[in-house]
């Protein structure tokens, strides 16, 4: 049976090109908009509570921030800081909410000079969205600004942070990768950023401690993590000690690494847990890198002859840990036909191993070009995005498909994310195996649900085995008494 329409959990005054969800809390954050031009449409970050009203999941506007006369095209999450990707700089952006027990009984103006009051939606499935916050829950302060990209026509196309936090990653238009170290990542062990990885504990949590102590306090009554209850948990119940969780801070930002990768766009960016860098490109390369230093080329077509090199082009690369297998790690790339054809071929689908970099297994994924591409944090699921509007969720294992919606929205998908698998995550799943996120140029965020698959406990297929050989020795004794 196909699946339902997806909901439209969200719809937006401006296009969205990005969707980040937190890693532990119903939090997401889409951001978009209509660029430079003077069109009139505004540009801006938009904060959604995501949480289930009736037994379907809604989302609610908390805050807008607005980005001038910048649409924020790539995005990168880290705890409470944002790094992202507006024309050919990285603005980074640090959040934060104010806990319940704080507000004013008026209605305060919040961080992107907009004030009003917060509108929660019913227990439909749409949220219209507007262009300001109704209340002032959610305060943005911008850290940082920096050029990332130097070319002619100047775009940051892609930004990721690294395993701890300390280093940023950027790529675009001029074929440079550039990292820069971005500040402190102290926080107690076993506390994650939004990839998923470990950060570390020790020296590096009394060095956020002392960078902690240079700065500024923040306004009264504003803590991070506030009443969405992010990893730094913030105040508890009046009177308690703070969390020993602290937030990443960005005492400064240096680039220490810049080196020409490709020839031409760099279309994505991916990091491993030992800071190896993967990049694909337009120039038909997919590149793994340990600092400047090439460490392999990917060929995925080396197994598949009748392919020529220059007809598939990168388009994606994700890294996925491995289900029931902590110490694997696998890459996932997708690639697209470089040219557009009366009968256009089919994309492909290619699973890596995240250590050697050899092919595992690769797939056809459908005629439609893949835009985007996203891996559920367990590694179980492949999200999909097209150029003609469609979303599709792959079985990571076999990269089969199990959940497929064609034109899920009016025009091309800019990106996907899949809801995270911490307890918040699963309580918003509601008894669905994923929940992927799609946001398009067409405004709207969609919810995708794909059901958990019912399946027969091994008991009871062992009965029933047992059982249909006992039929089948009574069948035979009825229709040859001599046969027992």
């Amino acid at each position: 049976m196909a699946p339902r329409r997806p909901a439209e959990l969200y719809r937006a005054p401006f296009p969205l090109y990005t969707v980040r969800l937190h890693p532990r809390r119903p939090l997401a954050i889409t951001a978009g908009g209509g660029g430079a031009a003077k069109t009139g449409i505004r540009n801006g970050v938009h904060f959604l509570q995501l949480e289930q009203i009736g037994g379907r999941l809604s989302a609610s506007l908390l805050h807008s921030h607005d980005t001038e006369t910048r649409a924020t095209m790539t995005m990168a999450l880290a705890d409470d800081i944002i790094a992202a990707g507006q024309d050919a700089s990285c603005h980074i952006l640090r959040f934060s909410l104010r806990a319940p027990e704080a507000r004013s009984g008026s209605a305060g103006r919040n961080g992107s000079g907009e004030k009003g009051l917060r509108k929660r939606k019913g227990p439909g499935p749409v949220a219209q969205g507007d262009t300001q916050s109704r209340t002032s829950e959610v305060t943005v302060e911008s850290l940082h600004s920096v050029r990332t990209d130097f070319s002619p026509d100047a775009l940051q196309k892609a930004v990721r942070f690294n395993a701890d936090c300390s280093l940023l990653v950027t790529g675009g238009a001029d074929g440079f990768l550039r990292l820069w170290e971005v500040g402190v990542g102290g926080a107690e062990a076993g506390h994650r950023h939004a990839s998923g990885s470990v950060r570390p504990a020790g020296k590096a949590r009394s060095a956020a401690l002392a960078v902690l102590q240079r700065l500024p306090r923040a306004a009264p009554g504003a803590v991070p993590g506030g009443d969405l209850g992010l990893p730094w948990g913030g105040p508890g119940p009046r009177g308690a000690a703070p969390s020993p969780g602290l937030p990443l801070q960005f005492p400064s930002m240096k680039k220490t690494l810049e080196f020409k990768a490709h020839d031409g766009e760099i279309e994505d960016i991916a990091l491993g847990p030992d800071n190896k860098v993967v990049t694909a490109g337009r120039d038909f390369q997919c590149c793994v890198w340990q600092h400047d230093q090439l460490v392999t080329g990917l060929r995925w077509n080396e197994n598949l002859p009748g392919i020529p090199d220059k007809a598939y082009r990168y388009q994606a690369c994700r890294f996925g840990a491995v289900e029931d297998n902590a110490g694997a790690l696998r890459l996932y790339t997708v690639q697209v036909p470089h040219k557009r054809e009366r009968r256009p071929p089919p994309c492909y689908l290619t699973k890596w191993d995240g250590k050697s970099f050899l092919p595992l297994l690769t797939r056809p994924c459908g005629s439609e070009v893949i835009s985007c591409l996203s891996v559920s944090d367990s590694g179980t699921f492949l999200g999909l995005g097209t150029v003609t509007g469609s979303v599709a969720i792959h079985v990571a294992f076999s990269l089969q498909r199990l959940y497929y919606v064609k034109e899920a929205h009016g025009i091309v998908v800019t990106d996907v994310a899949f809801v995270p698998e911490s307890r918040r995550g699963r309580e918003l799943l509601a008894g669905n195996e994923a929940a992927l996120l799609s946001v398009a140029v067409d405004s709207r965020c969609k919810l995708h649900l794909l059901p958990s698959r019912r399946s027969l406990p091994v008991w009871l297929l062992l009965l029933l085995c047992a059982g249909l050989i006992v039929a089948t020795i009574l069948l035979l004794q009825l229709a040859f008494p001599g046969f027992l």
